[in-house]
């Protein structure tokens, strides 16, 4: 089916569901833009809604969606609607489907020495851009999961969508209170490790080989109190120069990767280990 006309009720729909988070939590549905997006979408198991295709920009991605719900879009309109001119021509409606962390000790299991889960846990993070950028790292990273506790934007914006390059679906993404994922944490025997300027060690001084559970706060205030009585361990990135702090997703992309750094030295094997 064709729309020519940005006045058309599924292209205001679409527009609604782009810009307001309370009608995304309403429908249970959100928006997808871009090919990368939405492969990664569909690969993790979501279902389409609608879709939308530019077919002048000649999509390569054309993605199984129900009769009826794929409508053809000018290029004029399209560029209208996207949130980006080089997404390839496709927007879709997709349908919300939430992780509890319930699901998250599945995915986690079993908790054993021969796997040592490496989690992000974010407090109050605001901004969606850093949230998806810190995604971005921890896909990279190939870390576990990412907690977001407290959240102040949900996790279907679609800036935090589009920052993350689709790392909201590749890797297993929580939101939840501050007190649940504390009482899991240590209910799961994962260590905790908030990352805080005062009463805190060097991060690569401190062990990252066990289960860990890395925590931020916000650049402007910092972890809660309940955080910093509840952690295991306090570590901080050295700041040479005159600021005191980093963009949560820069501090979290180093605080990733000394773990795998710390784990990829490990032993793979018991043989390996008596090799060395």
């Amino acid at each position: 089916m064709e729309i020519s006309s940005a006045q058309n009720p599924r292209i205001k729909h679409l527009l609604l569901l782009q810009q307001k988070s309370q009608q995304r939590r309403k429908e249970g549905l959100f928006v997808v833009e871009g090919v990368r997006e939405l492969q990664h979408c569909i690969e993790a198991g979501f279902e389409i809604d609608s879709l939308f295709v530019c077919e002048e920009m000649d999509p390569p991605l054309t993605p199984p969606c129900r009769e009826g719900n794929v409508f053809s879009l000018p290029r004029q309109l399209y560029e209208k609607v996207a949130y980006r001119g080089s997404t390839e021509g496709v927007i879709a409606i997709i349908k919300e489907r939430k992780m509890t962390l319930t699901d998250l000790v599945s995915h986690l299991s079993p908790l054993t020495s021969h796997h040592s889960p490496l989690i992000i846990v974010l407090e109050g993070v605001e901004k969606p851009g850093n949230l998806g950028a810190v995604l971005r790292s921890a896909d990279a990273a190939k870390a576990d999961a990412v907690i977001v506790c407290d959240p102040l934007t949900d996790l279907y914006n679609p800036n935090l969508i589009r920052a993350s390059i689709g790392a909201i679906f590749t890797v297993p993404t929580v939101a939840c209170s501050s007190e649940e994922c504390i009482a899991f944490l240590k209910e799961h025997g994962i260590r905790i490790l908030t990352a805080q300027l005062q009463d805190s060690k060097l991060y690569y001084d401190t062990d990252m080989c066990s289960p860990v559970a890395i925590v931020m706060g916000t650049e402007s205030t910092g972890l809660t109190q309940q955080w910093r009585e509840a952690a295991d361990a306090h570590i901080r990135i050295p700041m040479l120069g005159r600021l005191d702090s980093l963009n949560v997703s820069v501090s979290a992309a180093i605080l990733l990767f000394e773990a795998v750094r710390q784990r990829s030295s490990l032993p793979s094997s018991p043989s390996q280990e008596r090799e060395d």
